[in-house]
């Protein structure tokens, strides 16, 4: 399915106003399948199973537009080293170093991975009667049967009752320090606008572009915040366990991993209207389970278990293709999805959020 691509604001015309119906916005929405969510049985978290995937990704996640990520929490500037009196904080550890939350992660890329599959809407605000037939109802594990089934998405990152495959740490900057940065108020959500419904339906799953700089309205007009710049780096670890190869080649496309076909980055955080919060992300190296009884007959890790260099990118590009390959990727809606979180991006915040 074709979409309109997103449009710089237009210069008024000569009657003094741009076009009222077809307002600019720093978003768009990738549709849903035609088909209903694939339910399977869970795998379950009993055993490591001998023919899956099991091991850990070494991430290092790069800052490309400025970085927030509130903690709730309106500090003294003075009580963090900052000489603005009032500032909105962002996670710091005991070592004065900004961190991302594993949560905040697996958030992110968890609603990439359920728009290119065909995976339930877990959490919504939309009337029921508006969501496409068999999206409306969350996956749910009931513990007292064997008989349930959840969608590709649940399988891996989990559901009610259901811990799923994937294990996220928080992601740790590499130096200490912060940087202040002034955001703007920004408009909630309208959920009744017309850009947000087709033919009386949802129109999708809604995602933020990804903009070539973010907006900062300085010290007069915006609020202070706590920050990362661009160019700061973050190092975390991804856990995996029991994934098919294709499971862990949909991971790798939604971490921007098929550079070739879809460079997409990650959008974290907050002030996603604004161009705020683009990641990149490079995978230093893979710790993958071969032997499994060698694995816990020796306290230390063979060196054959580890993935570098060549040998690691012929691994990710094998998985990528067997995602590619297989009936868990839709097509359609990676298009429009690349379409929104390519990056490097010609996208131009708007003045108007």
């Amino acid at each position: 399915m074709s979409r309109t691509p997103y449009q710089p604001p237009k210069k008024p015309n000569s009657a003094g106003s741009s076009n009222p119906e077809l307002p600019p916005k720093p978003y768009d929405f990738v549709s849903f399948p035609s088909q209903r969510p694939n339910s399977q049985r869970p795998v379950g978290h009993h055993k490591y199973l001998s023919d899956r995937l099991h091991g850990t990704l070494y991430l290092t996640l790069k800052v490309q537009t400025s970085l927030h990520i509130s903690t709730g929490i309106v500090a003294m500037g003075s009580d963090i080293g900052s000489r603005i009196p009032l500032i909105k904080t962002m996670v710091q550890g005991v070592d004065q170093k900004l961190s991302i939350q594993g949560s905040s992660l697996k958030g992110c890329i968890r609603s990439v991975y359920e728009a290119i599959t065909r995976s339930c809407i877990c959490k919504t605000k939309a009337n029921y009667r508006q969501i496409p037939e068999g999206y409306g109802k969350e996956c749910k594990v009931d513990i007292r049967k064997d008989t349930n089934k959840v969608c590709d998405a649940c399988r891996i990152f989990g559901a009610l009752n259901f811990q799923g495959l994937l294990e996220f740490n928080d992601a740790v900057c590499l130096k200490s320090g912060f940087s202040n940065g002034f955001m703007p108020s920004l408009h909630s959500p309208r959920p009744h606008c017309k850009a947000y419904y087709k033919a009386g339906k949802i129109a999708g799953r809604k995602f933020y572009y990804n903009m070539s700089k973010s907006i900062d309205e300085g010290k007069d007009k915006g609020i202070s915040v706590q920050q990362a710049d661009r160019e700061y780096t973050f190092t975390t670890q991804l856990h995996f366990k029991n994934l098919h190869s294709e499971e862990l080649g949909m991971l790798l496309i939604v971490l921007g991993q098929d550079k070739e076909n879809c460079p997409i980055a990650l959008k974290v955080g907050g002030g996603k209207p604004i161009g705020m919060g683009t990641m990149t992300v490079n995978i230093d190296k893979i710790e993958t389970l071969h032997n499994l009884i060698c694995r816990y007959s020796f306290y230390e890790l063979s060196k054959d278990n580890e993935l570098i260099g060549e040998n690691l990118k012929q691994f990710i590009k094998e998985k990528i293709q067997e995602a590619i390959n297989s009936n868990l990727l839709q097509k359609d809606q990676l298009k429009e999805l690349k379409a929104i979180l390519s990056y490097p991006s010609n996208h131009e915040p708007l003045s108007q959020y």
